[in-house]
C-alpha cells in the first residue's frame, strides 16, 4: 500500500547574517512535525532554503567586501553546518539563485504577463528596506514599518505590477471554504481587518533600482521583485514547470507552509492569489508561529539580546536545546527564554524528571538483578494506572500534534516520565529489595519502568532524537511503531540494561552558566556595535546617466587643507575657503554656510574636485568643488580622509 504524502515547508531565509535562535526553532519545529509524521506512516518531505535574492543582501555584501554571490554562498554553508548540528533533516535545500528555480521564476512572470496579470507601471510609496516591502501610507503605524517598526522611505521608480484586485473575491470564498487554512484563528482576523476589509492593492513585482536578482525576460533593467521570486520556492523545489515534475505531482499541494507571524501576509494573500493565478491548487494550511522573545523583545542583533543555536548547544547540548526551543513556545502568543529559564528547564526536566528517572532504573536494575529485567507478573494497584498512563500518552500526543500543539505533546510525553518517577515512590524498590520473598515484585516494578519509559523514548524521538536513542541503547530496547504503542509488555523478559548507565543530562550551576554568558557576549561586543550601524537609515536617490571609466578619469580629486575661510558678503548661503592642495592654494565657494562657520572650517582636510572648471558664485571666483553627504532633511557633511592624509594626496 502506498504510503500518504505530507508535504512541510520552512520559510526560506534570508541570509543578511548568521541565523539566531528564532530562526533555529522554526527549522527545528518543521523537522520535529516531519519526523512525527514519518513515525505515524507518512512519506513525508520537507522543504528548507534560503532567499538569496534582494538589495540587502547586495548592501550587506558590498560592505564585507565581497559579491553577493560569494556572500550568500557562505551563509548557506552556515546554514547547512547550522541543521546538521540540530540533528534537522531536511529533503531537500532550495536557493533562490540555483538555476532549477531561476529558469522557473522567469517562465511563471511570462505565463502571467501572457494572462495579464502583470502589467507595467509606476510605484510611489513607503518603503522598508529590511522587510523589502512597499506599504500605503494608511498602513504605516506611527509613520513606520508595521511588520518590524523601522523607518520607511519614500520610493518612486518603474515597476511591474501583479493584478491583486482581480483575485480578491475568489480569495475571500476560498477563505471561507477552508476555515482551518490560517492558523492560529487571530492571524486570520488580523490579515482580515487589516488588508482584505480595506481592498487589496496591486502587487509591485519589480524593482530597478538593484541588480542582484532575477531578470525580467523581456525587460532585464527589471529584478523580480522579493516575493514572487522567493514565494515561488515552494513549488520551484518540486520540479514545477520543469522536464521532471514527479516531485511535484507526488507531493504538491503542500500540507503545512510553516512561518514566522511577521511574514504571514505574504503566504496567506500573495503566495494563494499566485497559486490561484497559475491555477494550481493552494497549501492546505499555513502556521504563523508566534516569535522567540529572549528577556524583553523579539531577538535582534541590534537590540544586542540574540541567542544563537550553536551558542546554546556548547552550553546545554542539541536536544537540550530542541527541547527547550519546542518546549517553551506556546501555540499562540510569543514564547520567552531567559538564561535562568534554561538553566530550570535543564535541571528540572531533563536532569531531574528524565535523566533521573533512566538512571535510576538502569542502576537498580543492575544492583538488584545483575541488570536483567524481567516481567515476574505480580502486580499492584499501582500497575493499572501507570500502564494506562502509558498507553494513553500516544492518544495524547496525537491530538496536539493534529492542533500543531507541539509543546503541549512534549508535555504529555514528560508527564509519562514524571508518572513513572511517581511510580518509583509508590512502589519504593529498595524496600522490596530488602525482603527476599518479594523479588518478583521488585522484578515487575523494574520491567514496568523499563517498559514506561521505552514507550515515552518512542513519543520522544521525534522531538530528541539523539536522546530516545541513547535511552534505547542503554535499556537494549529499540523505538516502537505506532501500532505497537497500543500495547504494554513488549519488552523482552530476560533483557539486559547496559552495565556502565550514562548521564543524560547533567545539573548545571546558574552562576557558572552566566559567567560562560558574559563572556560570551563580551567577545561579540563589537560586532553588535557594527551590526548598530546597519540598522541607520538609507537613502536611495535617482541614478544618473552611467559615464564611462574614460570619463571618470577626466575628474582629477585630492585632499586638500582649508587654511583660510570667510563669510561671503551678501549672500545667506555662501563661504569662500582657500585650499592648500599640494603646493598650490585654490580658492573655492561652497554652498555650506548654514551647516558651517568660516571659523570651523578653517584646519580641515576635505576632499576636492580640483579640475572643475572656475566660475563666479555671487560676484566671486570658485576653482574648484568641495565634496559633501546630504541626508533626507538636506543636512550636509564635509567628506573628510578617515586617516590623516597631506595636502595634494590623490583620491583614486
Amino acid at each position: 500500500m502506498e504510503k500518504k504524502t505530507f508535504y512541510i515547508t520552512t520559510p526560506i531565509y534570508y541570509p543578511s547574517g548568521k541565523f539566531h535562535l528564532g530562526t533555529a526553532y522554526t527549522t527545528v519545529l518543521a523537522d520535529t512535525i516531519k519526523k512525527y509524521k514519518q513515525q505515524r506512516g507518512y512519506d513525508a518531505r520537507m522543504l528548507t532554503g534560503l532567499d538569496e535574492h534582494g538589495q540587502k543582501v547586495e548592501q550587506v555584501a558590498v560592505k564585507r567586501g565581497l559579491t553577493p554571490q560569494q556572500h550568500v554562498d557562505e551563509i548557506a554553508k552556515q546554514a547547512k553546518d547550522l541543521w546538521k548540528l540540530m540533528d534537522v533533516q531536511y529533503d531537500d535545500f532550495i536557493r533562490t539563485t540555483e538555476e532549477r528555480h531561476t529558469k522557473i521564476v522567469e517562465k511563471i512572470f511570462d505565463k502571467f504577463m501572457e494572462q495579464g496579470d502583470i502589467y507595467k507601471g509606476e510605484y510611489e510609496g513607503w518603503y522598508c528596506m529590511p522587510c523589502e516591502t512597499y506599504f500605503t501610507e494608511t498602513q504605516l503605524v506611527d509613520g513606520k514599518c508595521p511588520d518590524c517598526g523601522r523607518e520607511v522611505k519614500k520610493m518612486k521608480e518603474e515597476s511591474y505590477f501583479f493584478n491583486m484586485k482581480k483575485y480578491q473575491k475568489r480569495l475571500e470564498e476560498f477563505y471561507e471554504q477552508n476555515p482551518d487554512f490560517i492558523k492560529p484563528e487571530s492571524r486570520k482576523n488580523e490579515l482580515f481587518n487589516n488588508f482584505i476589509k480595506p481592498g487589496l492593492e496591486d502587487l509591485c513585482v519589480t524593482r530597478t533600482t538593484f541588480d542582484w536578482g532575477i531578470k525580467v525576460p523581456k525587460d532585464p533593467k527589471h529584478v523580480v521583485y522579493v516575493w514572487l521570486d522567493a514565494l515561488t520556492n515552494y513549488i520551484t523545489a518540486l520540479g514545477y514547470m520543469s522536464d521532471d515534475d514527479t516531485l511535484f505531482k507526488k507531493y504538491w499541494p503542500a500540507d503545512l507552509h510553516l512561518i514566522g507571524k511577521d511574514i504571514i501576509r505574504f503566504h496567506t494573500i500573495y503566495w494563494p492569489i499566485f497559486l490561484m493565478a497559475l491555477d494550481l491548487p493552494l497549501p492546505k494550511q499555513v502556521f504563523g508561529h508566534p516569535w522567540l522573545l529572549q528577556g524583553d523583545g523579539k531577538m535582534s542583533k541590534s537590540k544586542g539580546n540574540v541567542i544563537y543555536a550553536d551558542d546554546l548547544v556548547d552550553l546545554f547540548g542539541v536536544d537540550a536545546v530542541r527541547y527547550f526551543v519546542l518546549h517553551e513556545m506556546p501555540f499562540e502568543n510569543d514564547g520567552v527564554i531567559t538564561w535562568d529559564l534554561l538553566v530550570e528547564r535543564m535541571n528540572s526536566d531533563l536532569a531531574n524528571t528524565l535523566g533521573n528517572l533512566v538512571n535510576r532504573t538502569i542502576s537498580m536494575s543492575n544492583k538488584y538483578f545483575g541488570g536483567v529485567v524481567a516481567n515476574s507478573g505480580v502486580t499492584d494497584g499501582f500497575d493499572k494506572n501507570l500502564m494506562d498512563v502509558a498507553l494513553d500518552t500516544k492518544h495524547k500526543v496525537i491530538k496536539c500534534m493534529s492542533k500543531l500543539r507541539v509543546a503541549d505533546a512534549m508535555t504529555e510525553i514528560f508527564n509519562l516520565f514524571k508518572r513513572c518517577n511517581k511510580y518509583i515512590d509508590e512502589t519504593m524498590p529498595w524496600a522490596l529489595a530488602k525482603d527476599p520473598a518479594k523479588q518478583d515484585r521488585l522484578a515487575t516494578v523494574l520491567y514496568n519502568l523499563v517498559e514506561s519509559i521505552t514507550i515515552g523514548a518512542s513519543l520522544l524521538s521525534p522531538f530528541m532524537p539523539e536522546t530516545a536513542e541513547r535511552i534505547f541503547a542503554q535499556l537494549n530496547s529499540s523505538e516502537r511503531t505506532m501500532d505497537e504503542l497500543e500495547m504494554f509488555g513488549l519488552y523482552e523478559s530476560g533483557k539486559k540494561v547496559t552495565d556502565k548507565p550514562e548521564i543524560l543530562f547533567a545539573r548545571l550551576d546558574a552562576k557558572e552558566v552566566q559567567a560562560k554568558v558574559d563572556e560570551m557576549n563580551a567577545s561579540r561586543q563589537a560586532p553588535a556595535e557594527e551590526e548598530k550601524k546597519d540598522d541607520e537609515p538609507v537613502i536611495d536617490i535617482e541614478p544618473k546617466e552611467e559615464i564611462t571609466f574614460d570619463d571618470f578619469e577626466k575628474m582629477q580629486f585630492q585632499v586638500g587643507e582649508i587654511i583660510a575661510c570667510e563669510e561671503v558678503k551678501k549672500s545667506k548661503k555662501l563661504l569662500c575657503s582657500q585650499v592648500k592642495i599640494g603646493s598650490e592654494v585654490k580658492q573655492i565657494v561652497s554652498g555650506i554656510k548654514k551647516h558651517y562657520s568660516a571659523e570651523e572650517m578653517v584646519g580641515k582636510k576635505v576632499m576636492v574636485l580640483v579640475n572643475l572648471k572656475p566660475a563666479k558664485l555671487a560676484g566671486v571666483l570658485s576653482e574648484g568643488m568641495l565634496l559633501c553627504a546630504e541626508d533626507a532633511e538636506g543636512n550636509l557633511a564635509l567628506m573628510t580622509p578617515e586617516k590623516n592624509m597631506p595636502a595634494g594626496a590623490e583620491i583614486c
